[in-house]
């Protein structure tokens, strides 16, 4: 399936043209989509977007499937040269997007002809911006997915972020232009602001923690640090108390997107889509409507937690899940 995928995208059967070329590649600006799942026993992330609702209302609003790839763009500086007449649009944290050096709105659709310059001039809210076109990026997919994996070095684009003069490629398909000026609505944008509460699931090692330990937790602000990437989020803050008769870490074992682990030092590191396994207890797990929050968090920001039941976090997902089929019904009307 690898070879028959990747013969494909080197252009047998499947027309592809050039999109955008790279001007200015930014910070951190990678081609994801859902993530590669299934393959955690062999040593593979996920990977993928990590804001997943900003990142599938962009999809929604050019006319592609949800899981169609994107570009995630991290604090800014981006800065692409169209090449070809396109239907586009951007979500997600607000990097002050700009055509032709004139603000660019977010959460709905635009037309952009050849010669036009798109750039991210930088954070006025959140951290990550997707950028969704009609028609998608033409990439191979591997183990049945277009994401970056970073640390594997494959997927997307060779495997790593986007650098100065790459030419990215589309479908050879005309631009649909049955999106034009559709909006996602406002009331429904989530807003991003510098001091967020994250809502979890205790464990699976809360026990592992004093019951000051535990209140330490659930009361404290936490800071993110500068030490934050797609791997994880390292936070400064008061140490969590562990039990005396516990070990600082434990036999390495599965990690989800979301999880908080503990080290020896008592700060807490929430784990994103680039790591597989860990070997510290876990204190509690960010629920999966909460991930996009998550996602936007930067170096500076402020987290606290709030413990809720497994049925709170089903009827929140539920809720969200809701809402992009609701929004997905209003555009087939």
């Amino acid at each position: 399936m690898y070879e028959q995928e990747y013969v494909g995208w080197k252009g047998v059967g499947l027309g592809k043209v050039e999109i955008f070329e790279v001007l200015r590649p930014g910070i951190l600006t990678t081609i994801q989509d859902l993530g590669r799942y299934g393959f955690g026993q062999f040593g593979v992330p996920p990977s993928g977007a990590l804001d997943t609702f900003s990142y599938r209302i962009g999809n929604l609003l050019v006319g592609n499937k949800q899981e169609e790839g994107s570009l995630e763009i991290t604090i800014g500086g981006l800065k692409l040269k169209v090449m070809r007449e396109v239907v586009i649009a951007i979500t997600g944290g607000n990097l002050l997007p700009t055509l032709n050096e004139e603000p660019l709105d977010m959460w709905r659709t635009h037309l952009l002809v050849e010669g036009d310059v798109i750039a991210f001039k930088g954070v006025q809210a959140g951290c990550r911006a997707y950028l969704a076109i009609s028609g998608g990026f033409v990439v191979p997919k591997i183990m049945g997915s277009k994401s970056t994996s970073l640390s594997g070095r494959f997927g997307g684009l060779e495997g790593r972020g986007l650098k100065q003069e790459d030419i990215l490629y589309t479908s050879d398909v005309p631009a649909s232009l049955n999106e034009l000026g559709l909006r996602f609505p406002s009331g429904w944008i989530p807003s991003l602001g510098e001091s967020i509460l994250l809502r979890v699931i205790p464990g699976p090692q809360d026990h592992h923690f004093t019951k000051n330990g535990l209140e330490t937790f659930y009361s404290e602000s936490y800071q993110v640090t500068p030490q934050c990437d797609r791997m994880g989020i390292r936070l400064e803050g008061s140490k969590i108390e562990r039990r005396p008769d516990v070990e600082d870490s434990i036999i390495s074992e599965g990690l989800l997107s979301g999880a908080i682990q503990v080290p020896g030092d008592g700060k807490p590191i929430i784990i994103l889509t680039e790591l597989v396994t860990g070997g510290y207890p876990k204190i509690a797990t960010v629920i999966s409507a909460d991930l996009p929050k998550l996602a936007q968090l930067k170096p500076g920001d402020r987290v606290q937690f709030e413990s809720i039941s497994i049925e709170k976090a089903i009827d929140l997902l539920r809720e969200m899940e809701e809402q992009l089929t609701g929004f997905k019904n209003f555009i087939r009307q």
